[in-house]
């Protein structure tokens, strides 16, 4: 696992010592994005508060590579739309938010700031409340708040649950050219692949308590969700798209997926 900015092996998590996943491996090269798929409640969160040491591991070993950094984008952002603090100023929270007492400003401290701004497409409204900006532009901001430190992993939960189609597209076309750029590995769990999939260089399906990784080809084929899943799951290819459906079910739209359990699957569609 030399070189990896992120690896799993034989990875179990849980609560009270009971496992929602196991068995879990998989590695993350430097510069990489990969999705965490899976309906709710498969463990999705858990594994990345996991990776974050926030969650004991019930077996197994978590190894984040380069310098050990990860930078975190959570499920949930509730900014207050009266607070008064800029964009630029979140962004900058993440240098120093973590350290007792007022940052000093400094030349170097203002250069990073912007730098990042620049990079996330903030700048025209770095200056305004995070309260009046929208969903996608709250967004560019916790991105650019978890990367400002350079870490070598990027882990964000469901940040594209909230968004419109337009400022979806633009978020994962965001964190592919960032993830490319600095070569920080990213890993973004969401329910739904379809937005993911023109950027994804690796998918961990998640489902069962077990997980299956690999490039998009290898992993939404029939056999390989069928033994995931443990019942027979059929890849259907209708219209340029790929409808992953569960036996005796019928097609699933993912909309719904997160309300039926073991019945619902994904729409995805492989490019």
């Amino acid at each position: 696992m030399s070189g990896d900015a992120l690896a799993l092996e034989g990875v179990a998590v849980g609560h009270g010592g009971r496992a929602v996943l196991s068995g879990v491996g998989f590695s993350l090269a430097p510069g990489s994005f990969a999705g965490l798929i899976g309906p709710n409640g498969s463990g999705k969160t858990t594994l990345l508060r996991a990776i974050l040491g926030l969650v004991p591991l019930l077996d197994g070993r978590v190894t984040i590579g380069g310098r050990g950094q990860v930078g975190y984008v959570p499920q949930s952002i509730a900014l207050d739309r009266f607070m008064p603090v800029r964009a630029r100023d979140v962004i900058a929270l993440g240098l120093d938010g973590h350290r007792l007492g007022i940052p000093l400003p400094s030349r170097r401290r203002r250069a990073l700031v912007d730098e990042m701004i620049d990079a996330v497409g903030a700048t025209g409204f770095a200056d305004r409340r995070v309260g009046d900006l929208s969903g996608g532009q709250q967004q560019r901001v916790m991105i650019a708040h978890a990367l400002i430190r350079r870490p070598d992993v990027l882990l964000l939960d469901e940040p594209l649950a909230s968004l419109d189609l337009r400022s979806t597209a633009e978020v994962v076309s965001l964190l592919a050219r960032l993830a490319r750029e600095a070569k920080v590995a990213v890993l973004m769990s969401a329910h739904d692949m379809n937005p993911l999939l023109p950027a994804m260089d690796r998918i961990v399906y998640v489902a069962e308590g077990r997980a299956v990784a690999g490039t998009v080809a290898e992993v939404v084929r029939g056999a390989v969700l069928s033994a995931l899943y443990g019942a027979h799951i059929d890849v259907l290819r209708v219209h340029g798209r790929v409808l992953v459906v569960a036996a005796g079910g019928g097609p699933h739209d993912h909309d719904h997926d997160h309300a039926h359990g073991e019945d619902a699957m994904h729409v995805v569609r492989i490019p």
